[in-house]
This record gives C-alpha cells, structure tokens and sequence, in this order.
C-alpha cells in the first residue's frame, strides 16, 4: 500500500504490515549501535519495497555521503545488524546475494530518513533505477533471454509496482507519469505473454490517467494491446486510433509497425483471417529487424501462418519456413524467442492433423502447451490445450480430449474475469469439440471427465502421450 507526499511513516504500520513493539525496540537498539555511515544506509534502504542486491544499493543509495565505492563495504557491515538474506538463484550479473529488509527494521529507516529530509530525494533515486531494471528486462527478452528478462521482472516487481504509481513519489503526479509509463511499456511482455494482463492493465491505466499532455503512442498501443488480451476487442479500437494519431506525430515507425501487428491479432481474434495476413505483412515491413521492444519479426511470421493454417497450409508453410529463416539470424547473437516458438507450434500442429499426421500433431501441439505454461500465457496454453483435445478425438481419446477441456475451463475461470470471451479462432475449435464429446459420452460421463481434467491440471496433462 503506497504513501502520498508529505506524509510521515509511522511507527504501528508499515506499507500496511502491522508491526510489533518489541521488535521496534530491538530495531531501534541496532539502529543505535551502528555508525553514521551504517546508520545512513539504513535509512536510504527503508525505500526498497522488496528484496535489493549490491548493484542496487549502489545505484540508489550510494551518492552524496555514501560514495559509490564505499557502498558495499558499508553493506557488508550494516547485513548482520538489520538485514535478512533472501534464498534465491542468482549468478554475478545480478548483483550477487540479496538481502531483505524486515519491517520493523524499514519503519526504524523510513522515520529517520524523513526526520533528515531526504526521503524523496532517495525515492527519487529509486525511481530512475526502477525505469533502468524494466529497460534492462525488455531487452534481454528481445534479445533472446525471456525466461532471464521475466524472472527479473517478477523479482524486482514490488519495487517497479510501487514506481508505476505516480502518486506516491515527491514530484507532482503529471510530473512521474512518465517515468511510471515508461516502466509499464518496458515490461509488455510481463502483461501480454506472460499472463498479467489483469495487473499490467490496471497499472497502465493508472498511470495514463495521471498523464499530462497528449498520452505516449506506445503507452496507448500496450493499453489496447491488454484490451485485446483480457477478451475486450472493441475497447481497443477508441485507443488503437489514438495511439495512431500519436505515433504518426511522433514519426514513431516503430510503434506504427506495432499497431499493425495488433490490428492483425484483433482481426485474428475475430475470425477475419484475411485481413488479419495482410496486417502481419504490414507490420513485417515496419517493426524492423531488432525491436527495442513489442512482439518480434518471429511472432508476426508465427501470427501469419496461424492465419493461414486452416485455410491455406502453404501459405502458412512459407510463413513457417520464413520464421525459421528470421530465427536462424537472430540465433547468432541472441537466445530463442520462445513465445513466438509456442505459436509457431501451434500453427505446425494445425497444418500436421490437417494432413493426418496425428502423433507429430500431438507433440507440437504439447511444446506449445508446455512452452506457454513456462511463460505463464493462459491465453496461448488454453488455445493449445484446446487443440491438442481436438487431436485426441481424433485419436479416438474422448476421455483425454475431455480432461483438456476440463482443465481449459479451470485456467479460464482462474485467469479471467467473468466478461472473457475467448477468439473466435479458439472458439470455433471448441464448439465442435464439445458437440463430438457430447456425442460419445453421456452427461454424467463428460461431467465426471471435466471435473477430472480440472483435478489434474494442464501442467500434468501437458507431459501426457
């Protein structure tokens, strides 16, 4: 729970955590013991809103009295006295270990700090290092390291949460709207593939309801990108034709690139793949070969050949076999692009039951379930799932088919509020498997079966041959 400017943190509460007077007391009695340099240390830390590393410490504590050098060495003797070691992986990169400062320990440092009158001059410092840690982790996903770059946005998240809300910084709301939008679109792919569009939505939100001046293109094509995503197609074409005003002001190419891809994947979503392919091929021209940020020349290549899978398997061959061509480059000097990979799967499993060639169908269609479940997608492991149902009532499996369909079910109802309407491309599979499931089981049968598959989950069923 944020704190607005000016106001003073106290004692009995911290951040909404009660805390206790003992512990105070004990807080207080090291905090005494500790020298000035320590002492300062102390309070700039009260700042973190979760766990911190030594490169952290160094970028948001280490000015002014506490030089840069002198930070560590600092830390390593205030550790014992108030800090807790948090137990996670991490390699040198990072920052080496982690330290966790308890509450009552940060309500000790928050009230000193305000006392000194250098509380938002620290928040400050947070701020900008919070705006470095989001642009860090979009570029290691598009760079190739997606499970590195969300791995380091979850960690570092109760710090960026609390910076993409202007109103609690020592600026003027308008005034930290940028940087907290700036966070928000860097960390797309936290929202989008890895299955936080609930949060990523209503952060965005909140802060360009803040902003002052004409909203950033890029900030509006994320909030109708998330409109899409939470199953709300029309909310986003009001925000689509902003953000394409803003970025035709702008001269942003890149972002004009990216609002094609979204007009396609809304095309896509409404079962009007035709001019969904022709978006893809639009946004193929403009998004260039190594985007800052945004799907990649891979995901749109995936997104054309899941436009052409059902209707038109070569097309959607040449869409494939352009994606491997794009992956082979960037393979050279980055890591895969696993997102666009799971629909790249998808779109093989189409092609491969189109043709018959069920096993091979089932396996691509269990890596691009597998693949999004990793990233965390509950929009791309439902459409999987469902697939890989309908493979198996090809198979002649009902009883698998409908365990899938179960789990989806489950996924859906956990992931989504009760307004989610799936695409229309997931749909139309769906319908027909419910009618064939219908078909072959009784009603206390198919009942029994979904309930099974929710027990089970699609983690599980995700291994199963």
């Amino acid at each position: 729970m944020g704190r607005g400017p000016g106001e003073t943190p106290g004692y009995e509460v911290l951040w909404g955590e009660p805390v206790g007077s003992g512990q105070l007391a004990a807080a207080e009695e090291g905090y005494a013991e500790c020298g000035p340099a320590e002492r300062l240390l102390w309070e700039r830390l009260s700042v973190f809103e979760g766990a911190f590393d030594r490169r952290a410490v160094e970028e948001v504590c280490g000015y002014g009295a506490l030089a840069g050098a002198d930070v560590g060495a600092v830390l390593d003797r205030l550790a014992p006295r108030a800090l807790l070691p948090v137990d996670d992986l991490f390699d040198e990169e990072d920052g080496g270990p982690r330290h966790w400062m308890p509450h009552a320990v940060r309500a000790v440092g928050a009230r000193r700090l305000t006392v000194r009158g250098d509380r938002w001059v620290v928040v400050l410092h947070h701020r900008r290092w919070c705006v470095k840690v989001a642009r860090r982790a979009a570029e290691w996903w598009q760079r190739g390291r997606q499970l590195d770059a969300r791995d380091l946005a979850l960690r570092e998240l109760p710090d960026l949460a609390a910076a993409m809300d202007p109103t609690t910084a020592p600026l003027a709301p308008g005034d930290e709207a940028g940087p907290a939008l700036e966070i928000a679109v860097s960390l797309w792919f936290l929202w989008v593939a890895c299955g936080r569009t609930t949060e990523g939505r209503t952060r965005l939100r909140h802060a360009l309801a803040l902003h002052q001046g004409p909203p950033p293109a890029r900030a509006l094509w994320l909030a109708a990108f998330l409109e899409l995503e939470a199953g709300r197609p029309e909310d986003a074409d009001p925000l689509l034709v902003q953000a394409w005003a803003s970025a035709v002001r702008d001269g942003d190419e890149r972002c004009l690139g990216l609002l094609a891809h979204l007009r396609g994947a809304i095309a896509l979503y409404q079962g009007r793949t035709r001019a969904a392919a022709d978006e893809f091929r639009e946004a193929l021209e403009q998004i260039g070969d190594v985007p800052e940020f945004g799907p990649t020349r891979e995901a749109c290549w995936a997104s054309l050949a899941l436009c052409y899978s059902r209707t038109d398997p070569e097309a959607a061959q040449e869409a494939l076999d352009r994606l491997e061509q794009d992956g082979a480059g960037r393979r050279t000097w980055a890591g895969r692009d696993i997102y666009a990979d799971a629909w790249a799967d998808h779109a093989r499993a189409e092609l491969l039951a189109w043709d018959g060639v069920r096993d091979r169908a089932a396996e691509h269609a269990r890596r691009a379930l597998r693949e999004h479940l990793r990233l965390g997608s509950a929009v791309g492991a439902s459409c999987a799932a469902e697939l890989l149902a309908r493979i198996r009532l090809l198979d002649g499996r009902p009883d698998r088919a409908a365990h899938l369909l179960g789990a989806v079910d489950l996924l859906r109802t956990s992931a989504f509020d009760t307004s989610y309407r799936p695409a229309r491309y997931c749909t139309a599979a769906r319908d027909r498997g419910d009618v064939a499931l219908r078909s072959l089981l009784d009603d206390p049968e198919l009942r029994k079966a979904y309930e099974e598959g929710a027990r089970i989950g699609l983690f599980a069923l995700s291994r199963e041959r």
